[in-house]
């Protein structure tokens, strides 16, 4: 059963940032639009290749995940869930990064942080925590598709607790740039993409000083950016 419509809350660049136009362009989706966008493979690959190797990513948009993507609790309403979300911008402080870099992570690429990242686990925590109680609980077609892929047993432990393996301890901020690759083509494309986002973005820091929201209707459709909220609340000494 597809479920009906699923949220998410996550940190994509603001539309005029030359970090969401080089995201979009990545994977051939404006999330912001809701529409294709061209599709700008990198050095050393052709579009068609591109094309395939962006096609999983291509469907939740550029971003970063700070709470996966959920269905409504029962009681639960959009209304009340982008209230919500208003109120957790109120609370949270906005987090600076020296910079990202492309890495290969397990079969993907994605950028990650370079250097320290205060504040990002805080601000990751407080999301998984604070829309908790708008989250369904997984069905068992979504807890089985969960665990396809290879878990430990922390990361099932969070699974069944919070619907999603890659929270809390097991949480890593990144931005998926590709799906997963042959083995040939992960360094190739990881150094590519390096390159292109340095040329793209200037390679400077990064302020994350709003967070979005994110819907998709069904899980045939693309995800689409619902609002954004800053990030206006004071971290604690």
């Amino acid at each position: 059963m597809d479920g009906g419509a699923r949220y998410a809350i996550y940190f994509a660049p603001v539309d005029k940032d030359p970090l969401w136009r080089f995201g979009c362009e990545t994977l051939g989706y404006d999330a912001a639009a809701g529409v294709p966008c061209r599709l700008k493979p990198p050095d050393g690959f052709s579009e068609d290749e591109w094309r395939a190797s962006t096609q999983a990513p291509r469907l939740y948009g550029f971003h970063a995940t700070l709470k996966a993507p959920f269905h409504l609790a029962q009681g639960c309403d959009e209304a009340a869930l982008l209230e919500a979300f208003r109120r957790f911008g109120e609370r949270q402080a906005s987090v600076d990064l020296a910079g990202l870099e492309a890495s290969a992570l397990g079969r993907f690429v994605a950028l990650v942080p370079r250097g320290r990242a205060d504040g990002l686990q805080e601000l990751a925590e407080a999301a998984v925590r604070s829309f908790e109680p708008f989250r369904a609980p997984l069905s068992a077609d979504d807890l089985a598709r969960r665990l396809e892929a290879p878990l430990s047993p922390a990361q099932d432990r969070l699974l069944r607790l919070w619907g999603y393996p890659y929270v809390l301890d097991e949480f890593r901020f990144h931005m998926t740039l590709t799906g997963a690759l042959q083995a040939r083509d992960l360094d190739r494309a990881r150094d590519a993409l390096a390159q292109g986002y340095r040329t793209a973005t200037g390679d400077g820091g990064l302020a994350i000083e709003q967070v979005a929201l994110f819907r998709q209707p069904s899980r045939a459709e693309p995800f689409r950016l619902v609002a954004r909220t800053l990030l206006a609340g004071t971290r604690s000494p």
